[in-house]
């Protein structure tokens, strides 16, 4: 009792209120840019949001993106502003916050050293979805793998390919990167014909399918522009390559392209147009002669051998 009422005796109530008016200043200025950063994030979020949809980017994947990008940012000022805080209040209440700095500085030296892959799948993965790279929903290449991205990360990225096996990919050990249905798609065809074919019948029966697909009321509205018949690609071993593209909304360029080698099958067998396929031919050497020499010979054999007998 004795020592508390020393205390209270040399207690100095102008330093107490001082430090508590400044410790309450400290926190209602922590509070009020805590409101602000909210309110400046969201406008963010909203001017982000307006200028995608002005390119065309349609609004879920958008939004996804967008929400990852503020979230981060909001974690990361919201750290910085209450450790910030944490340490001037506690100079306030007299505590010496130099031997926690340093002791700061020596943990958060060692965790970097420790942790530098860490930071770096961080910060590309913070890129990745700031760029737009790829997007929930997409089909992309990443490492010479491809699959269907399933969830995206600020570690990782996760691929489920036509198997179902899930790849999971450090973002920053991603070297290469290719998204195959970034705003729009193409199925790219190669269609081989005999060479006794009239190419520009050929063509003409090609683009009869795709005028067909195209009023189609299950496949039209997947054709987003004008296909392209770019011509005789290839004079290859056995047939006439013709080449063209179709381009159709993201990911549907497999869907619209099966259909479409389907119906070209139909009209090719209904315009007798042969689609040629390699044939081989088995040489045994010099002493054997090929097989329908043989087969003649037999033949004639059977032949002289009934008129003798005759």
């Amino acid at each position: 009792m004795d020592l508390l009422q020393k205390l209270i005796e040399n207690l100095n109530y102008t330093a107490v209120l001082n430090s508590s008016v400044r410790i309450i200043f400290v926190l209602f200025l922590g509070w009020a840019l805590s409101v602000i950063l909210k309110k400046t994030l969201f406008r963010l979020e909203s001017f982000w949001e307006n200028h995608a949809s002005e390119n065309g980017e349609t609004a879920l994947e958008a939004t996804k993106r967008i929400e990852t990008i503020v979230r981060l940012l909001r974690q990361i000022v919201l750290v910085i502003l209450w450790v910030t805080m944490t340490l001037v209040i506690m100079r306030e209440l007299g505590l010496e916050i130099g031997p926690i700095l340093a002791s700061a500085g020596i943990l958060g030296l060692a965790i970097g050293f420790g942790a530098q892959n860490l930071v770096r799948d961080f910060i590309s993965g913070f890129f990745m979805i700031l760029e737009n790279q790829i997007r929930v929903g997409d089909v992309a290449i990443i490492n010479n793998t491809a699959g269907l991205v399933e969830r995206i990360t600020m570690r990782t990225t996760v691929l489920r390919d036509l198997q179902g096996i899930v790849h999971y990919f450090q973002n920053g050990n991603i070297s290469s990167l290719s998204n195959m249905t970034n705003d729009w798609s193409a199925y790219v065809f190669d269609i081989g014909v005999a060479y006794k074919e009239n190419t520009d019948n050929v063509i003409n029966k090609i683009e009869e399918v795709l005028e067909t697909m195209q009023s189609d009321d299950e496949y039209g509205h997947f054709i987003i522009e004008q296909p392209e018949i770019f011509g005789v690609d290839k004079l290859g071993d056995s047939a006439v390559v013709i080449k063209g593209r179709i381009k159709t909304q993201p990911i549907k360029q497999w869907f619209v392209g099966r259909e479409f080698l389907r119906r070209v099958k139909l009209v090719f067998d209904e315009s007798n147009i042969e689609i040629p396929f390699p044939h081989s031919t088995i040489y045994f050497g010099e002493d054997s002669k090929p097989f329908d020499v043989s087969m003649m010979e037999s033949k004639s054999e059977i032949t002289l051998n009934d008129e003798t007998k005759n």
